[in-house]
């Protein structure tokens, strides 16, 4: 429990001795009190939990579980101090003594308090149960009105991963697609999404079944007339979703939400057919939809307070964090990571190994490196929103002809089975020698040279080369406006993109001051020499 912050119920409590009794709620007062006044009067015997022995191993078994459970922690949170001084303290009091235990807990504990890793938790602790308080918003006095119906445009990889999110909270959903093929491939994949909990023991058949229910599936837009919200989830094409909105503004209800999941395409792009703008709002998940913590919910200037309020609600119901962020390309996690990438390509490109860079990223504390999410989500998908930023920001964007010379080998990334690495049938990754050729070929059209200097980088520099520039975005997103808080952008960091939650402190107050020649370098590439670093 300790090490995983995972709580348990009453049974289990006192299956492990942590209770001494589970009664029914009724009973409970009553039943402590009897307790109590049988203890009083010796019919029942005290011991004080402190003393009490019976639950634990005899000494050389113990030592042997926590052997084990020290190489698990070190294996499971290799950056963090504080499991391990977890099993210090209790390893502590079983070999020493209860007192002895408390001791050292009372040492260990002032350590840990003072330490940069509990500050930044405690920040992101706090933060994530701030995100639902937005001014001029959630100060209004509005209530949120029942969304009874969703419906979902596309049946994709995002489009079935909402739906899947909706209905495990009961939200019966209307599926539409373009034709019956890709229409049963869409509830394929929730089915399989809902497949993958029974087979987890997470739901029973009979719950799987129930759940199922709530999803119908479309080819037109009759069913529309009583939606409550519609989320649109189809490909990044403008002309298409202005399309699709002008429609929907025709089929559904006056009061219906109109709501896209688009990454990075500007909302008042989307919006410029329709006439009921006040209606349009970004609902942007994050793949896979029904896993990831984080909704990314986009306004425009003429969004109305009440759709945002409404909003809100349903992310928390479908137990979302939500942070809501104002209307750019890329909105708030997009925009700040498009740099992510670039920096990575530009690193590579001036001679450093790519594999490296990987191994550095996830090392820090990153889920992945930049390169293995290029392979995840699909080079198709990392041209389109490359574009968007390069047509939006061209005075610091790095325009690496990488991906495309790659597609011309028909790779395309994990889909395929081969981009930056090779996949097994069991999409285990690999490194691929091939790639090196066609990372010549790209510094070859981009007339870049290899330099020692970043053939030699240690990890150190490649996380800072890697991350200052995301800081630096995300400082412009801040004094654009873009976030209501700061501390919103780090929770859309640590649900959006996986950012380690422990590192805030050590990384963005501390690090900039130590950064290398190299990284400065870099930084005046992305920035063209403005005096703006770091905001």
């Amino acid at each position: 429990m300790m090490l995983t912050s995972k709580p348990v119920k009453g049974e289990e409590a006192h299956s492990l001795g942590l209770v001494d009794a589970v009664v029914a709620p009724n009973q409970l007062v009553s039943t402590a009190r009897q307790w109590a006044l049988d203890i009083l009067e010796h019919r029942r015997p005290w011991v004080a939990t402190l003393y009490k022995t019976d639950k634990i191993e005899p000494l050389g078994e113990a030592r042997e579980i926590f052997k084990f459970a020290r190489a698990q922690a070190r294996k499971q949170a290799p950056n963090l101090t504080h499991p391990i001084v977890c099993i210090d303290v209790v390893e502590a009091g079983v070999v020493s003594g209860p007192r002895a235990g408390l001791q050292k807990e009372a040492e260990d504990f002032q350590k840990l308090l003072r330490s940069e890793t509990c500050k930044s938790l405690v920040h992101i602790f706090f933060a994530q149960r701030g995100t639902s308080k937005v001014p001029g918003v959630t100060d209004l006095g509005l209530a949120p009105r029942r969304v009874k119906k969703v419906a979902i445009l596309g049946g994709g990889l995002m489009g079935s991963g909402i739906a899947t999110a909706l209905i495990l909270s009961n939200y019966p959903v209307i599926l539409k697609e373009v034709n019956e093929k890709f229409l049963e491939a869409g509830i394929g994949r929730v089915r399989a999404n809902l497949q993958s909990r029974v087979k987890k023991g997470k739901m029973t058949q009979e719950k799987f079944e129930k759940t199922i229910s709530l999803l119908t599936g479309v080819l037109d837009y009759e069913s529309f007339k009583d939606v409550d919200m519609v989320i649109e989830a189809i490909i990044e094409n403008v002309s298409l979703k202005q399309q699709i909105f002008a429609d929907l503004e025709k089929y559904c209800p006056p009061h219906c939400i109109l709501a896209s999941n688009t990454s990075t395409i500007d909302l008042n792009l989307i919006g410029e057919r329709t006439y009921s703008k006040d209606r349009i709002v970004g609902a942007h998940f994050f793949s896979p939809a029904h896993v990831m913590p984080l909704l990314e919910i986009v306004r425009t200037n003429q969004t109305s307070p009440q759709v945002i309020v409404d909003l809100l609600d349903i992310g928390k119901k479908i137990k979302k964090t939500p942070i809501v962020v104002g209307n750019c390309t890329g909105f708030a996690v997009n925009r700040m990571f498009f740099p992510y990438t670039q920096a990575a390509f530009l690193l590579v490109e001036r001679g450093t190994d790519l594999y490296l860079i990987d191994r550095a990223i996830t090392k820090f504390g990153m889920p992945m490196g930049p390169f293995r999410l290029a392979d995840l989500v699909g080079f198709g998908v990392a041209i389109a929103t490359g574009m968007q930023f390069i047509e939006n920001f061209p005075e610091r964007t790095y325009k690496s002809m990488i991906i495309p010379i790659m597609q011309e080998d028909k790779r395309a990334g994990e889909t395929t089975r081969k981009g930056f690495y090779l996949y097994d049938e069991r999409r285990k990754a690999s490194p691929d020698p091939e790639v090196k050729k066609f990372i010549e070929k790209a510094r070859s059209m981009s007339g870049v040279a290899i330099d020692p200097k970043f053939a030699k980088l240690s990890e150190k520099d490649i996380v800072e080369m890697i991350f200052f520039p995301v800081v630096n975005e995300a400082c412009r997103v801040f004094a654009e406006g873009i976030a209501v808080k700061a501390a919103d952008l780090d929770i859309a960091s640590v649900m959006g993109m996986g950012f380690p939650p422990y590192r805030f402190v050590t990384f963005i107050h501390r690090g900039f001051s130590k950064s290398s020649s190299c990284f400065k370098n870099l930084l005046c590439y992305f920035d063209q020499g403005r005096n703006h670093v770091l905001g």
